[in-house]
């Protein structure tokens, strides 16, 4: 999935270093940039469950690379284009953190993101947590980071930070953990199970497509609340000789959106990448922010509360109210950036001190 213009400039890097178990070859380091920059580099990785393989990691950096670099992951949907730049001006996924005068502002911070490993579609194989945080490193040697100041993830993508902080501690200053935690819940994984029994259910009428979205709108009600479904929609009615409920509009509309962007290859092998999580919090003893969302249906705060006690580092946990469940990270935006704030000007006073 590509965000440039077709005129937009791209780097192409290709990583080749022998001494490097999860690197195949070394790559021309690109040149220092002001606003954003798109690549890809082909890195060989040793996956977890399906063995050495050979792909492709498309990033996208939006700052100076002279500038401290935080990292910055969302959910399996989320992708490399975290705001807009004058060199890619659609708008982000996290639009409303990242850009000039946000919490993660690309004037005072390198802002580097990347595609998920199998988001392409072109990855049929089980896909760990901890082949994503292999795959980070792996992309940060090409590009030439030696060391993040922060991971910022939500979701999955703090999931996949967490196991960054385990596997390559020693080049990274602090996670920002939002909605992700060290472990999947066997209730969500359950949802989640469902959720591909319908794509699976779809492939064998021949309809793929109809599976993926009805999977998506499955996935819409574990995501949010019934106290935001109760405030938000009408009672049901009766149209066309059948009862229709108040949501259905809405579920078909993010059903429809989703199959427009998302591979249902892609969407089951990230989905099940989810229910892969497993990290052991206590080899983590770098500063974690944990951010957990008391009406969470898929990360119960329970979990967020074991993962703080199971850490070793400096550890903070900060908990939010909100309507919107799991997707407060997206929705809350006044609440998540006073945290992301937080997070960053503590580590900047003490790089200062």
């Amino acid at each position: 999935m590509s965000l440039a213009p077709a005129s937009a400039a791209h780097e192409h890097a290709t990583v080749d270093r022998s001494d490097a178990p999860h690197v195949l070859a070394h790559a021309t380091a690109p040149t220092p940039i002001a606003d954003a920059v798109q690549g890809e580099c082909i890195v060989e990785l040793e996956l977890r469950h399906a063995g050495r393989r050979r792909v492709g990691l498309r990033y996208e950096i939006h700052g100076d690379r002279a500038l401290p670099a935080v990292f910055v992951a969302g959910g399996i949907s989320a992708h490399r284009h975290v705001a807009s730049s004058r060199a890619f001006a659609q708008d982000g996924w996290w639009q409303e953190q990242a850009g000039p005068g946000r919490a993660l502002d690309p004037r005072q911070h390198c802002l580097v993101a990347f595609d998920w490993l199998g988001a392409e579609g072109d990855l049929d194989a089980p896909i760990d947590p901890a082949d994503q945080a292999d795959a980070i490193a792996a992309l940060l040697d090409a590009i030439g980071i030696a060391h993040l100041q922060a991971f910022v993830g939500c979701s999955y993508g703090a999931m996949v930070g967490l196991q960054f902080a385990a596997r390559h501690g020693s080049r990274l200053g602090q996670l920002v953990a939002i909605s992700g935690v060290h472990r999947a819940h066997p209730y969500a994984s359950a949802w989640r199970a469902l959720q591909r029994r319908a794509v699976a259910l779809g492939a064998l009428q021949c309809d793929e497509t109809h599976g993926l979205s009805l999977a998506r709108q499955l996935a819409i009600l574990s995501y949010r609340t019934p106290e935001e479904f109760a405030e938000r929609f009408d009672a049901a009615h009766v149209s066309d000789g059948r009862v229709r409920v108040g949501a259905e509009d809405y579920l078909d509309h993010c059903g429809a959106k989703y199959v427009e962007r998302t591979s249902p290859t892609a969407y089951l092998r990230l989905s099940e990448s989810i229910d892969l999580q497993c990290v052991d919090p206590s080899v983590i003893r770098l500063p974690v922010t944990v951010v957990a969302v008391a009406e969470d249906r898929l990360v119960p705060l329970s979990d967020a509360y074991e993962l703080v006690e199971r850490l070793r580092g400096e550890t903070r946990l900060r908990v939010l109210r909100s309507l919107y469940g799991h997707d407060a990270f997206l929705k809350e935006e006044a609440a998540v950036a006073a945290v992301l704030r937080e997070a960053l000007d503590d580590v900047e006073l003490e790089v200062a001190a």
